[in-house]
């Protein structure tokens, strides 16, 4: 379902893409990557120089590349527009120390205490956080979702569509299915029932 129009007019000042991709090597491992792009409508004016309609202000990249298991055995980082040239991408190198991490086990808290802040880029930072969901849709074009494994899928219980106690998952992973919920979110379903009564 699309947005509502705009209820007034408007003019874009500001252009961010972010690309993001998944590829399986040769050599049975994976590399995940992102990268990011900002530009404007019109001239930018910054303390560096002015930056002219069209130019990136940011053109940035990570790459991680992982094994099987999620464990990360490269890393790198890449800028290639920045509004500070020759200091922005000192830090690139530091993003290297992403090697040894486990993009599914505690890879998110170990960002923030590596790069957060001062300690990184927040754009190629806030790029990483990205990476675990991109590497779970790229490893899934590898296995039946619902595939019987004996395993719990990773998607269930991620969001409020695969609730293991929904209809969703009555419907398509039925051997997780958990029936309805009871105790306290119950009650509070019915309270809000009666209220609306």
């Amino acid at each position: 379902m699309p947005h509502p129009p705009p209820t007034a007019d408007r003019t874009r000042m500001h252009a961010r893409s972010v690309q993001l991709g998944g590829f399986k090597r040769a050599d049975g491992l994976w590399d995940i990557e992102a990268r990011l792009n900002d530009m404007k409508d019109h001239d930018y004016p910054l303390s560096s120089g002015l930056r002219k309609r069209g130019e990136p202000v940011h053109d940035m990249s990570v790459r991680v590349t992982i094994d099987g298991r999620m464990n990360i055995v490269g890393a790198s980082a890449c800028i290639d527009a920045m509004p500070y040239e020759s200091h922005c991408d000192r830090i690139a190198p530091d993003y290297s120390k992403l090697v040894g991490l486990n993009l599914f086990h505690g890879f998110r808290r170990a960002v923030k205490e590596l790069f957060g802040n001062t300690r990184g880029c927040s754009h190629l930072t806030e790029m990483l956080m990205y990476l675990p969901t991109v590497a779970l849709q790229s490893f899934a074009s590898e296995v039946v979702d619902n595939e019987d494994t004996g395993h719990k899928p990773y998607q269930l219980d991620k969001c409020h569509a695969l609730d293991s106690h929904s209809d969703t998952v009555q419907r398509y992973y039925p051997r997780w299915y958990r029936g309805q919920k009871t105790g306290q979110e119950s009650s509070a379903c019915n309270l809000n029932s009666k209220e609306s009564a």
